[in-house]
């Protein structure tokens, strides 16, 4: 379990530097087109209408990270225990099954990311062997790479979750 939470901080390392690069390039891209934009419209600038057309990759490029911005911070919420939940039982169940009830709830997380990582890689083999293109020539495939690896992290995370409570509730952990 300790190597486990090692990587599990490796891997929010990761994410937290991704989040912060990708949020960067986000505004960046957008800021830099809305500037150019408006030089054009509002200051008649020629040149500004030239570098746009040269830049006309960075909107897919702005919506591919924001999905990417997306599963990187929903992996990171759930494995702070902050992600949307529907919290039914908390009330109804005595203080002693909440851990069963943390596990349960966390393997039938597991299967669902499962699921989701399998469906989204079956996505990304058919995007590859259609063989779409992106932006500057990326293949399409790449940038839905994202789904199946967010869905992977998530569930690492709700994995962990699990073996946590399950070590909770043989004794070996406190909650």
């Amino acid at each position: 379990m300790e190597l486990l939470q090692r990587i599990d901080k490796l891997i929010r390392r990761i994410e937290s530097g991704l989040l912060i690069l990708f949020l960067s390039l986000m505004v960046s891209l957008t800021f830099l087109r809305i500037l150019l934009r408006a030089s054009h419209v509002y200051g008649r600038l020629q040149w500004a209408d030239f570098l746009m057309g040269y830049l006309d990759w960075t909107e897919p490029m702005v919506r591919l990270l924001v999905l990417w911005v997306a599963f990187l911070g929903a992996s990171l919420l759930t494995g702070e225990s902050k992600h949307i939940k529907i919290d039914l039982m908390s009330e109804l169940l005595p203080s002693r099954c909440l851990a069963y009830r943390e596990m349960i709830l966390s393997a039938a997380c597991v299967l669902v990311a499962a699921l989701m990582v399998q469906a989204s890689l079956g996505y990304v083999r058919m995007e590859w062997s259609f063989g779409g293109r992106l932006f500057l020539g990326m293949p399409t495939w790449i940038g839905q790479v994202v789904m199946p690896v967010g869905f992977l992290l998530i569930m690492f995370r709700f994995l962990l979750r699990g073996l946590g409570q399950a070590l909770v509730l043989l004794g070996e952990r406190r909650p």
